[in-house]
């Protein structure tokens, strides 16, 4: 008998938000892909996994599912039809079930609009419902701001820093921790006295 708890199916999974429609990545993504992911800033924020200079082979091994599980909710973020970045999230195991690690990157020709702020705020709220989590995490680089804020603005809250975690291009950058949690409501005691 297996362990593991109910599998979500998210490949029918389209969410339209302001500007941009999140949905599972396709095959068909490959050349979008290597247009946004191969590009230096936008590696410079990210873990190793995902790598620079960013190849067909690599686009290519991303798609087929092996870099990370593509059966998770981890979807493209499109927009004007063309995916220009990512979103995604793992979810905990065992005791952890209730929290997830979130990830996102947006291709640089998208910065600055608004967007990653947009994707977030539905991303975030869609999934602490849709898996029941309690927590939805996010480390992002001291050196990424901007993404940050991006979170902040969404009601994430910085919880600490993991120091010097990440070693990256060369240099030793501390995580900021961020969380989002949503408790479960505690029932009301009656006082015995």
């Amino acid at each position: 008998m297996s362990t593991s708890r109910h599998r979500h199916d998210f490949r029918g999974v389209r969410l339209a938000g302001d500007g941009f429609v999140l949905r599972p990545w396709r095959r068909d993504d490959l050349d979008d892909l290597l247009v946004h992911a191969d590009d230096p800033s936008v590696v410079r924020g990210l873990s190793d996994r995902f790598p620079n200079p960013y190849t067909r082979q690599d686009g290519e091994s991303f798609l087929a599912g092996e870099v990370v599980d593509l059966n998770a909710p981890v979807f493209a973020i499109e927009v004007d039809g063309h995916a220009c970045g990512g979103i995604g999230a793992e979810v905990g195991q065992t005791d952890r079930r209730h929290s997830a690690q979130m990830g996102y990157w947006l291709g640089q020709s998208l910065w600055g609009r608004g967007i990653m702020t947009r994707v977030v705020a539905l991303y975030g709220p869609w999934l602490m419902r849709e898996l029941a989590l309690f927590r939805l995490q996010a480390t992002v680089l001291d050196s990424n701001p901007a993404s940050a804020r991006v979170l902040q603005k969404n009601g994430f809250e910085q919880e600490g820093v993991q120091r010097c975690a990440v070693v990256k291009f060369g240099e030793v950058h501390d995580l900021r921790v961020f969380a989002k949690v949503c408790p479960p409501m505690r029932r009301n005691q009656t006082d015995a006295t």
